[in-house]
């Protein structure tokens, strides 16, 4: 079982800009799993989980906008920048409340060019639990950041979203086949992490096996070793 101080549930990018539909950037499922990251939140505070808001932001001028994504954020309002300053905000539900920590980012991963994975090691963090969206860019992005810089990984599959029905199955099932435990809002609120596997802590005690293993090798050959030069030397003695 992990225990949940060694754990962070981290929210990405549920900002109205990515929410509301009069914003280009929306994402078409992310309004309708409000309800779930809010439950999903709640039960990660309850329960001891680090709290972590993943957020955008952009320049209102747009010099830090990826290129991909320059045209439509120029020409649909700048969202997600002080020019729009409600796509900026979280729905009331998910706003950060005191002891959760911020980490704003410039690109898909919330690793790339941020102070995340510093926050985490400060915090003996072993396990990000992930939400928000969207399930094909930021939260897999993240996700395979994470189980890169060697963190257990689960997703939270009803709290992601995607442009499409297809692309969330598409995208859970690949983060599921790479290594990330999948599991739903009901099972993070009623069993926490009690059913997510420590393939962090499995894969540490692998490895002082292996070293013990080899440890008692080298020390068994370097005896044997001593043993026979010692008969050596005795043979050399009886023939002088």
């Amino acid at each position: 079982m992990i225990a949940p101080e060694t754990a962070a549930f981290i929210l990405i990018d549920m900002q109205n800009g990515f929410i509301e539909e009069e914003s280009p950037l929306c994402i078409a499922g992310a309004a309708s799993t409000v309800d779930a990251c809010a439950r999903a939140l709640k039960a990660a505070r309850e329960q001891g989980m680090h709290v972590i808001h993943v957020q955008r932001r952009y320049n209102a001028n747009g010099s830090d906008v990826e290129p991909c994504r320059f045209q439509t954020w120029l020409d649909g309002g700048r969202p997600l920048s002080d020019a729009w300053p409600d796509s900026l905000e979280a729905p009331e539900a998910l706003k950060p409340q005191p002891g959760d920590h911020l980490i704003t980012k410039p690109r898909f991963s919330a690793f790339f060019d941020t102070g995340l994975d510093a926050l985490l090691r400060a915090l003996k963090v072993e396990t990000v639990v992930l939400a928000g969206t969207t399930t094909p860019n930021c939260v897999r992005a993240t996700c395979y950041d994470a189980l890169s810089l060697n963190y257990n990984v689960a997703v939270v599959e009803d709290c992601t979203s995607s442009r499409s029905p297809e692309a969330q199955a598409a995208n859970i099932a690949d983060m599921e086949c790479v290594g990330a435990f999948v599991m739903t809002c009901d099972e993070l609120r009623e069993d926490g992490l009690e059913d997510m596997p420590d393939t962090v802590a499995e894969m540490r005690a692998e490895l002082r096996g292996i070293e013990e293993v080899t440890t008692a090798m080298a020390q068994s050959a370097l005896k044997a070793a001593k043993e026979r030069a010692a008969e050596a030397d005795a043979g050399k003695a009886d023939e002088a």
